[in-house]
């Protein structure tokens, strides 16, 4: 499984409605303080963000992918958490 299919898969149980990936791991390779895993970041549309402020959603998508940094799977996490109405406008 690569890394798109691992975080959306964790990803189910927020209904998720738009779901787009990019792997920056590229653009940190040898920078001070990367021990492994790679740099991403995706934008998530999702019905559970209402009523939800930025950080909140933040947690609840970090607290899905937990193992992934555990694991030291994800080294870095951009995260652009949408309500539909927020994308969709």
């Amino acid at each position: 499984m690569d890394m798109r299919q691992a975080i959306e898969s964790r990803l189910k149980s927020l209904d998720v409605q738009v779901f787009e990936f990019q792997d920056d791991s590229h653009l940190h390779v040898g920078h001070a303080g990367n021990t492994g895993g790679g740099h991403y970041t995706v934008q998530i549309v999702s019905p559970r963000f209402q009523d939800t402020g930025r950080l909140e959603r933040q947690r609840m998508v970090k607290n899905l992918l937990q193992d992934l940094f555990s694991d030291g799977l994800i080294h870095a996490l951009s995260i652009k958490a949408q309500t539909p109405d927020e994308y969709f406008r």
